[in-house]
């Protein structure tokens, strides 16, 4: 599985911005889909993920209220609605897939089947 991450940019604090992940290569309806962010000098931290169907999502939080992760599987498309930013959402965010649930995905050390290239958020004051 290929994923492609996209739609990270320059905002002010306060501000919106909607991350997208796209995948090809493989069965896309068969994983969960994440979301994780790494700050300069910072670990690699896990966000939210949400079920292969959809129906069930986690957080982080860190960004619980404020982040959104929704999917699309027709299109083959995970995405990341980031309301409310702050400086210190700051990062790099990269998409991730895995074929197991959306609530492992957040466990500190696991290893995830797949990831994007990272898409830089920053947020200014």
């Amino acid at each position: 599985v290929q994923l492609q991450a996209s739609g990270g940019g320059l905002v002010q604090a306060g501000g919106s911005l909607r991350l997208s992940c796209a995948a090809s290569g493989g069965t896309f309806s068969r994983y969960a889909m994440g979301w994780f962010r790494q700050a300069p000098g910072k670990e690699r931290e896990f966000l939210a993920a949400i079920s292969w169907r959809g129906g069930n999502s986690v957080y982080s939080d860190s960004v619980k209220g404020r982040f959104t992760i929704s999917r699309d599987n027709a299109k083959n498309t995970a995405y990341l609605q980031m309301n409310s930013l702050k400086p210190e959402d700051t990062a790099v965010y990269y998409c991730a897939a895995d074929a197991a649930t959306a609530q492992t995905m957040g466990v500190p050390g696991r290893r995830i089947d797949y990831w994007g290239q990272g898409t830089q958020v920053t947020v200014s004051s």
